[in-house]
């Protein structure tokens, strides 16, 4: 079955830490139904220095969110939307926005 939610689409999140954030889809991991989002749920690590010349520091970035607390945008109306799924006259299957009926590609 495809993804509901790929790499590129704008997402909201539903819940959690991050509730109300917008962003884009960095990553998804189909296998832990995890994604990445840019901007959203930041976590920072500690990195220790590997050699003499770099120093240890402080890394920012982003942490995986569970897919079940986010949302797609609905490109047409910019709220979020459920996707349902669609298959063409050719055969080629396309996601489909619930609040607007048009498709998401």
């Amino acid at each position: 079955m495809p993804a509901k939610i790929r790499r590129g689409d704008r997402v909201v999140v539903i819940s959690g830490r991050s509730k109300g954030a917008r962003g884009v889809v960095r990553s998804v991991d189909r296998k832990k139904q995890r994604v990445t989002i840019e901007g959203v749920n930041m976590i920072k690590r500690h990195q220790r220095a590997r050699s003499m010349q770099q120093q240890s520091s402080i890394i920012e970035r982003e942490g995986p969110v569970h897919i079940s607390n986010v949302m797609l945008l609905d490109p047409a109306t910019d709220e979020p939307t459920r996707v349902t799924f669609r298959r063409r006259d050719d055969g080629t299957t396309v996601r489909v926005s619930k609040r607007t009926g048009e498709d998401v590609e």
